[in-house]
């Protein structure tokens, strides 16, 4: 079993010394998972406002069917670039910086970590397992949004699986984070909870402060899966080697 505080603990250590480029990395995740946000203002309201009537009053049903036409084509080719690029780019970044983290918490070489995400067969077996992931997230949310919330930490550690093997297997890897997380999910939830108070006191620093407690938190939650990991090797749940935890050259585990 594992505790809020000795994960939190492990993750200040491992960040020691090492914070500014953490700090980069989950910038990069952050963006890959939450995006850059934003919102749309009021500029011209009023213009269009004054001259609406005239302008749309001369419009005929043709020209309004090809106005709504285009404008449905436009939504339309943005939500499949949108998605186009969530899937080949956005995702393997996600990885990469979850295999960071991982390694900094095992105080591993982490270079190369984004590199890794984006080499030749790795590359593949990530685009299929997380778009996997987000498909199944997609559906169950369909459902109602508690399934979906539920099924989001049954799949948290999809991300990490694939970045300590990106060839598993997008349903192996679903599994596998399933099987991981069986009887986790709450406490997971609690966990997340615990990083509230961080981001409430992030929100008193110009708006910006919470982009500090991610480091943090991204490294707490591979703590996590370190733990959750080791867990599902000793129930038999998965072997070392599945995970490419074997280390031929020194003939033994690195859990």
């Amino acid at each position: 079993m594992w505790t809020r505080a000795e994960l939190k603990y492990r993750a200040r250590e491992a960040l020691r010394g090492n914070y500014w480029k953490a700090f980069l990395v989950s910038l990069v995740i952050m963006i890959a998972t939450e995006g850059l946000g934003g919102g749309s203002g009021r500029a011209g309201h009023d213009e269009i406002s004054s001259s609406g009537g005239s302008f749309f009053g001369s419009i005929g049903s043709l020209e309004w069917a090809a106005i709504i036409a285009a404008i449905l084509g436009f939504l339309a080719t943005i939500f499949v670039i949108s998605l186009a690029l969530q899937i080949f780019v956005m995702n393997p970044l996600e990885v990469g910086g979850r295999r960071y983290f991982i390694r900094t918490a095992q105080y591993l070489d982490n270079s190369g970590c984004f590199r890794f995400a984006f080499n030749g067969q790795n590359y593949l077996g990530i685009v299929g397992g997380m778009a996997l992931k987000g498909l199944y997230l997609f559906l169950w949310t369909l459902l109602l949004i508690i399934p979906g919330i539920i099924k989001s930490y049954a799949y948290r550690m999809v991300p990490y699986i694939l970045a300590d093997n990106p060839n598993i297997g997008a349903g192996r890897a679903i599994e596998l984070s399933e099987r991981m997380t069986y009887g986790h999910k709450f406490d997971i939830f609690i966990l997340d909870l615990s990083f509230l108070g961080w981001y409430l006191l992030g929100l008193l620093c110009l708006l910006v402060g919470g982009l500090f407690v991610k480091p943090y938190e991204y490294a707490t939650n591979a703590e996590l899966y370190l733990t959750l990991r080791r867990n599902a090797i000793e129930s038999g749940y998965c072997t070392p080697w599945e995970l490419n935890l074997y280390d031929p050259v020194h003939d033994e585990y690195d859990l």
